[in-house]
């Protein structure tokens, strides 16, 4: 079962809620930085979430399944939690995991890359500026 910190939780929920009330308002939607990393500790498989809905289940973020093609959409916590892996693994939350890049240029450079694992390769090396 995958247990969101209180901590990580707000900030996802916090986001969801900025998003929803700039909808409202008719602006620009907000490009927060994704707030949590899951991943399978025995594969390529990686999500980068920025967002939890108020039912507290649906994340939005960015999705790599490791087929070359990441991209951005809603998964399931609970769904998630529920993947069993050998040696009695389940996916994990990558607690050092921080960032302050706004998701639409992980996506962006994930795509590029076929990867969010070689993004992050990039966008840790890279100097700050523009694609």
């Amino acid at each position: 079962m995958i247990v969101l910190p209180p901590t990580i939780r707000f900030a996802l929920r916090a986001n969801d809620i900025n998003r929803r009330a700039a909808q409202r308002r008719e602006e620009p939607e907000p490009d927060p930085p994704p707030v949590v990393k899951f991943f399978n500790p025995l594969g390529a498989q990686t999500w980068l979430a920025t967002e939890l809905d108020e039912g507290g289940d649906i994340c939005f973020g960015l999705a790599d399944l490791g087929f070359g093609t990441p991209e951005l959409g809603s998964w399931s916590l609970s769904e998630l939690s529920s993947i069993r892996l050998p040696f009695g693994l389940g996916l994990e939350i990558d607690t050092q995991f921080e960032s302050d890049v706004p998701l639409s240029e992980w996506a962006t450079w994930a795509r590029r890359s076929g990867s969010i694992l070689q993004a992050a390769q990039h966008l840790c090396n890279a100097p700050p500026g523009p694609f």
